[in-house]
């Protein structure tokens, strides 16, 4: 990545066209070969850009970043304070937090947030139709599969309950009992698992990864 902090004009001309008078700007050159322009303000929002594939051509005092359809972002260099790049190497990409795997992973680690008692069997337990996210014993040595989502839905339920099915006619499992757990359970869920005999279990991510919050509560 390209890193220039000038005092420059930019003129787009193409489709539609535009002017930035002169003034200090931050260009933004990136390996794709996108360029864009930004003011001290804005959060990340540009003030103009040229998306790849492009060229750039550079002369003294101009830059002509050009696109395969012939636009032409046009940068006049008045005068150039700082101008330095980067390696910054292939990024990982976004990885989101609390995501169906990681609550899984930190339950796995402590059963007994799901009950008194419960401990681990196996997680990703193998079946025909597919793996259990969690299966434990409870404090009675009976055994319990666990369904995991972040939004519990009737999706999940029924995910469950065909799990239950299956699990329930092994006589080294059965009678199996089972847990919907998510960060939020919709109410047409919640109904339906009753219905089904399936309990449903609310789970707080920052408690599960030991993060208090710090707003004040009266209880």
């Amino acid at each position: 990545m390209r890193l220039v902090i000038a005092k420059c004009s930019v003129d787009y001309v193409g489709r539609l066209t535009a002017h930035l008078p002169a003034a200090v700007r931050l260009l933004m050159v990136k390996a794709d070969g996108s360029v864009s322009i930004h003011a001290d303000d804005r959060a990340y929002k540009p003030l103009n850009w040229m998306s790849p594939p492009c060229r750039i051509e550079e002369a003294p005092g101009v830059w002509r970043v050009v696109n395969k359809a012939g636009e032409e972002l046009r940068i006049t260099l008045e005068e150039i304070f700082h101008d330095t790049s980067h390696e910054l190497g292939l990024d990982p990409g976004l990885v989101k937090d609390g995501v169906e795997a990681h609550l899984q992973e930190l339950l796995a680690a402590a059963p007994h947030t799901l009950g008194e008692g419960f401990t681990l069997v196996r997680r990703e337990y193998p079946t025909a139709i597919g793996p259990v996210d969690l299966l434990c014993r409870d404090g009675a040595g009976a055994t319990v599969a666990i369904e995991v989502k972040r939004r519990g839905e009737i999706d999940g339920v029924e995910q469950l309950t065909r799990y239950l099915d299956l699990l329930g006619r092994d006589p080294l499992l059965a009678p199996v009992s089972g847990v919907l757990a998510a960060q939020e359970i919709k109410p047409q869920a919640r109904v339906l698992a009753q219905d089904r005999g399936i309990r449903c279990v609310v789970l707080d991510y920052n408690t599960l990864r030991g993060i208090k919050r710090d707003d004040l509560t009266l209880f």
